[in-house]
């Protein structure tokens, strides 16, 4: 297999981050392994196999996750501590907002007088 490249989050600008995190599917993905790390042929990902293999490449490319063999397998993992280091809150934000579990907490902040309020101005 040959060797995975992950680039510098240093040299990645929030622009390319913003990017790759745009997509349905690729938020998908890296909802997914918010839990930990997984194969890639046990994700619930509607994409054939070498949509797949772009999307990856994509949020690899982006400095979101990293990649690793294990055997003809790709194991894969939300880089989560270097992201942080690099964007303070972006990613936790961008899970919290995209989570399907904090749905009905953003209905209700969304329906709270004061934004009523606020947006009646």
């Amino acid at each position: 297999m040959p060797t995975i490249h992950h680039p510098d989050l240093r040299e990645v600008p929030v622009s390319t981050v913003l990017a790759a995190l745009s997509d349905e599917t690729r938020l998908n993905i890296v909802l997914q392994l918010k839990d930990g790390e997984r194969c890639c042929g046990d994700m619930d990902v509607r994409a054939s196999k070498s949509g797949l293999s772009h999307h990856m490449k994509v949020l690899r490319q982006a400095g979101i996750i990293r990649q690793r063999p294990n055997g003809t397998q790709r194991l894969t993992s939300l880089r989560t501590a270097e992201v942080e280091h690099r964007f303070p809150g972006l990613l936790t934000a961008v899970l919290r907002a995209a989570s399907p579990d904090d749905d009905d907490e953003s209905d209700q902040a969304m329906s709270s007088p004061a934004l009523s309020f606020a947006s009646a101005s």
